[in-house]
């Protein structure tokens, strides 16, 4: 009696139908999205489909011509006869050999290049997603959808899995030349096939699960490592190595349990084909024997029939290891679709920017905006802010403030909750996200530099940037002396993150790269945080001259960085609390002032508590 499940009273059988139902509905789907990326090679695909039968025909000919052989010209000692016989065995079996060269040659040449579209695609659409998006999922886990995931299913072209349809042309034609030749031996032969048929589904059900797991457990590993190789040194600095060893053992022994389960499906399902294979050539010999002694067939049909035999189940055998990986391969093509059917971020498929007052262009507004990561556990609460064309303003205050959160609003890395942003008159929503990144450049606190040389991370998101604007930026951001002190200057390489420069040596070059983008409002997140006092001044010394005629937004802890800003906005618990010059919030003596005397106190004084709304999740 099939057991019913206690919360919906349905059978358990009828469940697992309905999963192998929905399995097979959504394998369908997934082949036919990867028929999307085959499709424009579908020429060479349907060359490869051609080539396909001539191999199975061209194999399944020689047992054939053996029987021939043997029957018709080894009893009767003709050996001319014999000899044609053996020429065109040699001919079939040379011809297979090309057939299969070629099959193969055109599987990997339609395998390549679908799977480099998949793979940029999938990094086109990584390009387009939101910030939010990267906060919730490790770098480590998307890394593996590209390289590991796109692997699997490249092995599946590698391993034959295209030529499955070959399988089942040869198998089918071997059924059909054996109840030619004799039905009754086909008959007693082929008994053995459905215990077989039955033990392939059994082990179908169970491996789909246990490949899904093994896929999420690499990411896993994957993730793990990309954290901790990024993050080695504080690993050693704080002698947490043991930890992160014992953690990664854990990971890897997930993962290693896994694809264990996997093999034991695995060699259960092929030793189940060897063993019936064995039993059916037993049968072969054993009934064919008895029907060569009763002279109701000659001795070629029953060498014929054990090729036959031997070559049903070379398919079978083969389809064991094959089922393995197409089962990974469709765990694989699942997690692929899953990231590219991610929605963009907002604004990506917008369109062209939106027509701008030029009286307007480079002012900002928040307007009654409200911000939230997580419901409504508000970051900015009822924000209104304005700043006009070339105006410099400072925001401040205590960590967790939502001094960050505006940039990203601003940049549109998130949307607001109530409210709106607008830039040169516009609402953000309203620009399409990659011009309204070019009218509003933010330099981060934490400078990130690209693999490459000096010129291309100044020169980054513009093209056609010529040597002496480069050198006029680097110049102008008070970065000259150090570049012309590079042996090979402008050319000099910049290692992985710029691990090869100090911290404000990478500041200043993120400031020179946000000078030499040009933008017309130009955000500045904790950029001289990073530096020394000397390299401070320097920056300072720079500003003053480059934001001129360019809306500025600082956001600064160090209060003497903002000390010469037209107007300094103090946030506090997410809402603007003061807004003056320097002077006029001095004299209020409030949080400004009360921030202002902890830094110049040497921390006496009671500064404006902190809040952690800040934080996106």
């Amino acid at each position: 009696m099939a057991k019913r499940d206690p919360n919906t009273g349905a059978d358990a059988a009828e469940g697992i139908h309905a999963e192998a139902e929905l399995d097979r509905a959504y394998d369908a789907e997934l082949l036919f999205r990867l028929w999307h990326y085959v499709r424009p090679y579908r020429a060479v695909f349907w060359a490869l489909l051609t080539v396909l039968p001539v191999a199975s025909a061209l194999m399944l000919l020689q047992p054939y011509l053996l029987k021939i052989g043997i029957d018709r010209y080894v009893e009767s000692g003709d050996v001319a006869g014999l000899s044609r016989v053996a020429g065109v065995f040699f001919l079939a079996v040379l011809g297979e050999f090309a057939a299969l060269y070629l099959q193969y040659y055109l599987t990997m040449s339609v395998a390549q290049r679908s799977l480099a579209d998949l793979r940029r695609d999938l990094f086109d659409r990584m390009e387009t997603l939101p910030q939010g998006f990267f906060d919730k999922n490790p770098v480590g886990r998307l890394v593996t959808r590209v390289t590991t995931d796109v692997d699997v299913l490249n092995e599946a072209f590698a391993t034959g899995a295209m030529t499955i349809f070959m399988d089942l042309l040869t198998l089918t034609g071997i059924v059909a030349l054996l109840l030619w030749l004799d039905w009754r031996l086909a008959l007693v032969t082929l008994t053995v096939v459905p215990v077989l048929l039955l033990a392939i589904d059994f082990f179908r059900k169970r491996a789909r699960v246990t490949y899904r797991a093994i896929r999420e457990r690499i990411a896993r590993i994957n993730s793990f490592l990309q954290e901790s190789i990024s993050g080695m040194s504080i690993i050693q600095l704080f002698a947490h190595e043991r930890a992160s060893y014992e953690e990664f053992d854990r990971h890897n022994g997930a993962h290693r349990d896994a694809y264990h389960l996997a093999n034991i499906y695995e060699a259960s399902l092929f030793s189940i084909v060897e063993a019936v294979s064995s039993i059916s050539m037993a049968i072969v010999v054993w009934y064919g024997s008895g029907q060569i002694l009763a002279g109701v067939i000659a001795f070629g049909t029953l060498v014929a029939f054990i090729e036959y035999m031997q070559k049903f189940f070379i398919p079978i055998r083969d389809f064991s290891a094959k089922y393995a990986v197409l089962q990974s391969a469709m765990t694989a093509a699942e997690r692929i679709f899953q990231l590219l059917d991610t929605p963009p971020e907002p604004g990506a498929e917008v369109g062209a920017a939106p027509s701008v007052d030029e009286a307007e262009r480079g002012a900002v507004s928040f307007e009654d905006v409200w911000f939230a990561y997580k419901r409504e556990e508000w970051v900015l609460r009822d924000v209104s802010l304005s700043v006009r064309p070339g105006e410099t303003v400072a925001i401040v205050g205590a960590t967790g403030s939502g001094k960050t959160t505006l940039t990203k609003l601003l940049g549109r890395s998130f949307d607001v909750g109530r409210g709106v942003v607008r830039v040169s008159g516009r609402d953000v929503r309203e620009w399409d996200v990659r011009e309204l990144r070019r009218e509003v450049g933010i330099v981060l606190q934490d400078a990130f530099l690209f693999t490459g040389t000096v010129a291309s991370n100044v020169a980054l998101g513009r093209d056609g940037v010529g040597e002496e604007e480069l050198w006029r930026t680097v110049r102008a951001a008070n970065l000259g002396e150090f570049v012309e002190s590079l042996p090979r200057g402008m050319d000099e390489p910049i290692r992985e993150r710029g691990n090869n420069l100090s911290a404000g040596q990478r500041q200043l070059l993120a400031i020179a790269r946000a000078l030499a983008y040009d933008p017309r409002i130009l955000v500045l997140d904790e950029a001289t945080s990073s530096v020394d006092t000397e390299t401070e001044q320097r920056i300072q010394e720079a500003l003053e001259r480059l934001l001129e005629g360019r809306t500025a937004i600082v956001i600064a802890h160090r209060l003497s960085t903002v000390e010469r800003a037209d107007r300094i906005v103090v946030l506090h618990r997410g809402e603007v609390r003061e807004v003056g010059t320097h002077d006029e919030l001095l004299e209020r003596g409030e949080i400004y002032a009360r921030l202002y005397e902890l830094q110049y106190s040497g921390g006496r004084g009671r500064a404006a508590e902190p809040t952690a709304g800040d934080v996106s999740p």
